[in-house]
């Protein structure tokens, strides 16, 4: 990355122009996406025994595309790409982190909670970040200057104006949100151990979203998750004045060994 594109990422990040870029982009690789949603599409099967489809190889080559051409030279770890070629040895100062279709387990039965994922990672922490989910038409974004500082967040509707978002104040019963991928003895647990009286299961990003627009209180998860899974949401989230804990009480950090994150706690207010 050149000193040039490093100013303008900078610059871009302080301002806001970074993440109204970015949404543009998570946007339009919705489109390219939608087309798959509910059709008669081939499921591949990956290593690790998740599912890949086109859907999710061309929304990640049109990203890659669209991201180099504004800011050329960045590193970018992006799902497919990683499960492709492998995972880079170590990350860069500044790097993206690309998730094209999140969820697609649902995706592929017909669900609406997949989406887009796009963040931009400095010095191992999540500054700024995208998620955009095309069945519904919305997208969040962290607002300007780094996601740490807690300027704002917004969403929009596809083709709306932004409108700001905020965690809520923890009410007297508070509302966790779980991967479907737990029991429900283990859903249960995970709830009552972050003050939730009740929970509810949902895929991919979302859970970040909606706890960051005030609709949920928690999202805990024990099990290894990538990165690229949790980057963009963490970015919305902390936006909107929630926090995303490590097992280590820290903000979950990135750029660790083999883009893999361990257990963590996603909060509101």
């Amino acid at each position: 990355m050149t000193d040039a594109v490093h100013d303008r990422l900078s610059r871009n990040l302080a301002s806001g122009a970074l993440t109204l870029a970015l949404a543009d982009i998570a946007e339009e690789a919705g489109r390219v996406i939608l087309p798959f949603w509910r059709s008669d599409m081939a499921v591949q099967t990956k290593a690790d025994e998740s599912p890949v489809t086109l859907a999710d190889q061309k929304a990640e080559a049109l990203i890659l595309q669209l991201l180099e051409g504004l800011y050329p030279g960045v590193q970018a770890v992006a799902e497919e790409q990683s499960e492709a070629q492998g995972k880079p040895d170590a990350a860069a100062d500044w790097f993206w982190l690309i998730d094209p279709l999140d969820g697609t387990r649902g995706f592929v039965k017909g669900g609406e909670a997949f989406t887009v994922n796009i963040a931009l990672v400095h010095q191992g922490a999540v500054v700024a970040g995208v998620v955009s989910a095309p069945a519904t038409g919305l997208t969040w974004r962290s607002d300007a200057g780094s996601c740490r500082e807690g300027k704002g967040a917004s969403r929009r509707r596809f083709g709306e104006a932004w409108q700001p978002i905020r965690v809520r104040d923890r009410p007297r019963e508070g509302l966790a949100l779980l991967s479907h991928s737990v029991s429900d003895a283990e859903a249960e647990r995970l709830a009552a151990r972050h003050g939730c009286t009740r929970w509810q299961g949902t895929d991919s990003s979302l859970k970040f979203c909606l706890i960051a627009e005030g609709r949920f209180d928690a999202y805990p998860r024990s099990g290894p998750i990538s990165e690229w899974d949790t980057a963009a949401g963490q970015a919305v989230l902390e936006a909107a004045g929630g926090r995303v804990l490590a097992e280590n009480g820290q903000p979950l950090a990135y750029g660790k060994p083999g883009f893999v994150n361990g257990p963590f706690v996603a909060i509101g207010g």
